[in-house]
């Protein structure tokens, strides 16, 4: 028997999958999460072979879970509305051994997990193609990141110089790079790039 935790915020959709995955001869639902915390707390409980997981949910999301159950035996699935080449990016480096869309037919669901527990990988074809095209692929540096992370917070090139120990002519120089390389033509247009890709923490 495939003894599965599923972790999603939405209730309705969390009953519906749970229900959806019992009627299978075999397969048992242990527990159901309402944001990452409690998917974490209740792996450690029920040591289930399977935890799926959506990404965005509150007090820690299903990526940040996934980080920090990685060298555990349970295979975390994640089931998202989110095709972000960044999300994808942390999802692989986490270890996440299948990454599907919620407009996926449900049937799939079940198929995916039995995969899954045979050793197999799952990822949605789109983000795959997306993966490998150029565009799809964070170009910044870590210190560029860094500092467009500090723009989002609402810092000026002052106080990103200040914080980072370096001059302010630097912060413009990195800032221009970053301009550059996102295509934009202002620091709001790269941070809502940025956020659209999914690649900030």
């Amino acid at each position: 028997m495939i003894r599965i935790v599923i972790a999603e915020d939405q209730r309705m959709l969390l009953g519906a999958l749970a229900a959806l995955l019992d009627l299978e001869d075999d397969m048992t639902v242990v527990g159901r999460a309402s944001n990452g915390e409690e998917a974490i707390e209740l792996v450690h409980l029920h040591k289930p072979d399977i935890c799926i997981m959506d990404i965005e949910m509150p007090a820690k999301s299903g990526l940040d879970a996934a980080e920090e159950l990685k060298n555990l035996n349970c295979k975390v699935m994640i089931l998202t509305t989110f095709a972000r080449p960044g999300y994808f990016e942390r999802a692989l480096k986490a270890g996440v051994r299948s990454y599907m869309l919620k407009d996926s037919p449900s049937e799939e669901l079940a198929s995916c997990i039995r995969s899954v527990m045979a050793g197999r990988r799952i990822y949605a074809p789109e983000l795959v193609d997306d993966a490998y095209s150029q565009q799809s692929q964070s170009q910044l540096t870590e210190r560029e990141k860094e500092v467009l992370q500090l723009i989002s917070d609402g810092k000026n090139t002052k106080e990103i110089a200040g914080q980072l120990f370096i001059t302010t002519g630097t912060v413009r120089n990195y800032i221009s790079g970053i301009l550059e390389k996102l295509g934009v033509s202002n620091r709001v247009e790269a941070v809502t790039r940025f956020k659209e890709k999914g690649w900030f923490k």
